[in-house]
């Protein structure tokens, strides 16, 4: 029994919290450009780059997505943990963060607004390292690949999330792709026009769950929103992903995911 419980814990502290899946899901898109069609598009999130996990595991998972050759890379918030020297060794780290060869697009957690989530300075000094990097930080704003339209939400724990900024010049049913860390934020008003896939973190997947139950614990109003893929209203769907990284190094059951999208006509 006790060698038991400690495998248990040992598999929990060592072995998942790095034993990274690939996932791998068709996207459909209404009205996707020609272009697009085919196209591979990776999220990450959740890397919570900092004490608790080891910079030699980012860069590994940085490694295998690079070998994938996306086309587009986002990255859905919680890009660090607090700590000391935070911006210097996310510098560090993110140097060899994987782009994508149309574009990289950042969207930022609560981890990324400081203390308490509420220093927007902070999430401002943390954008300008990913910029820095060649990436284009979306806080409630929109950019455009190839007709696609890619919008970043603010955070919603970081008192940041504004739809109606964010969705201001997004034409009614326009193909469009939504970064938005928090998913308890679909719940929310302010998503007219849009009506396509919203991504996600945030949850880590619950981090700990036992087999055939849900997590005990998620940091979101609506437990229905625990990892993967959901249809809301509107035409909208939802995914989120289960993350990179951690802010307490364990996991059990749920393993650390990045996810690997094909774009495809819908």
């Amino acid at each position: 029994m006790v060698a038991g419980a400690v495998g248990v814990v040992g598999y929990t502290r060592y072995y998942e919290p790095t034993w990274l899946e690939l996932t791998t899901r068709v996207m459909p898109i209404a009205g996707l450009p020609q272009s697009l069609v085919g196209k591979r598009l990776v999220q990450l999130s959740d890397i919570h780059v900092g004490p608790q996990v080891d910079d030699a595991y980012v860069g590994d998972t940085f490694a295998r997505v690079r070998a994938l050759d996306p086309h587009i890379v986002v990255y859905t918030g919680d890009l660090t943990s607090l700590h000391d020297g935070l911006y210097e060794h996310a510098a560090l780290v993110y140097r060899e963060m994987p782009r994508g060869s149309l574009g990289t697009f950042v969207s930022l957690g609560n981890h990324d607004y400081g203390r308490n989530w509420a220093h927007k300075e902070d999430a401002a000094r943390m954008a300008d390292v990913m910029r820095a990097q060649g990436a284009t930080v979306l806080v409630n704003e929109m950019a455009e690949v190839d007709g696609l339209a890619i919008v970043g939400l603010g955070d919603l724990w970081g008192d940041d999330f504004a739809p109606e900024r964010a969705f201001a010049n997004l034409a009614p049913k326009a193909p469009a792709i939504a970064l938005s860390h928090n998913p308890d934020t679909v719940d929310m008003h302010g998503w007219q026009p849009f009506t396509g896939w919203i991504l996600a973190g945030h949850t880590h997947g619950g981090q700990c769950k036992p087999p055939f139950l849900p997590p005990p614990m998620l940091p979101v109003k609506n437990r229905r929103y625990t990892a993967g893929a959901f249809a809301l209203s509107a035409g909208r769907q939802l995914y989120i992903s289960r993350g990179v990284g951690t802010v307490l190094p364990v996991r059990f059951n749920v393993r650390p995911e990045v996810t690997v999208f094909q774009l495809a006509a819908a």
